[in-house]
C-alpha cells in the first residue's frame, strides 16, 4: 500500500482519540530507512489545552501521552491490517526543535526563530537562521540577526525547524 494512503488511514483512525485526549496530530510519515520501514506519528497538545488547566503538563506531550496513542493505533492497525510488510511504529512529540513540514506549521510559527537548510546555497550559505517573518505557498522570508531578510523558495528547502535557545 502506498505511503500516502497509510498516512491518510492513520489520520482518520486517530481523529477521535486525539480530540478526546486534548491532542492534535502534528505530522505523520511512513518512510523507508535502509531495509526497515517506519510509521512515525508526532502528536502535540491541542492549543486549547496548552495552558495546563485541564491537569496536563502545561501543554507538553509526555511518554504517557505517546503510550496512549501508540497502544490505540497499534490495535487499530492490527485490526485493519493496511500494511503488507513489517514496519516499526513510533509515536512521539515533535520536540522543541520541531520540523516545519506543512504550510500550517510555517503559519503557526511565524514570529519564531527557525533554522532552514537548503539544497543549494543562497547568499553564500546553505543554512539560514532567523525570525520567520512570513510564509506563502512558495516562499519563506526570514529576518536574520543583522536585520536583513532573505527570501527562500520552499522547493529549495531541504529542511526547516524551530531553533532551541536555552
Amino acid at each position: 500500500m502506498a505511503g500516502k494512503k497509510i498516512v491518510d488511514i492513520v489520520r482518520y483512525e486517530l481523529k477521535d482519540l486525539l480530540k478526546e485526549n486534548g491532542y492534535e496530530l502534528y505530522h505523520v510519515e511512513f518512510v523507508k530507512e535502509g531495509p526497515d520501514w517506519f510509521l512515525r506519528v508526532y502528536i502535540d497538545r491541542d492549543a486549547s489545552y496548552a495552558d495546563g488547566k485541564d491537569g496536563s503538563d502545561a501543554g507538553y506531550i509526555g511518554t504517557g501521552d505517546c503510550e496512549i496513542v501508540s497502544r490505540f493505533l497499534s490495535r487499530r492497525l492490527d485490526e485493519i491490517d493496511p500494511v503488507d510488510h513489517n514496519y516499526f511504529l513510533e509515536v512521539s512529540s515533535p520536540g522543541l526543535d520541531r520540523k516545519l513540514v506543512t504550510q500550517e506549521h510555517y503559519k503557526k510559527y511565524t514570529g519564531h526563530e527557525i533554522e532552514v537548510s537548503l539544497y543549494q546555497a543562497v547568499d553564500g550559505s546553505r543554512k539560514h537562521t532567523g525570525i520567520l517573518e512570513s510564509t506563502g505557498n512558495d516562499t519563506v522570508i526570514i529576518r536574520k540577526k543583522d536585520g536583513n531578510t532573505v527570501e527562500l523558495k520552499k522547493e529549495k528547502i531541504a529542511g526547516a525547524k524551530l531553533t532551541v535557545n536555552i
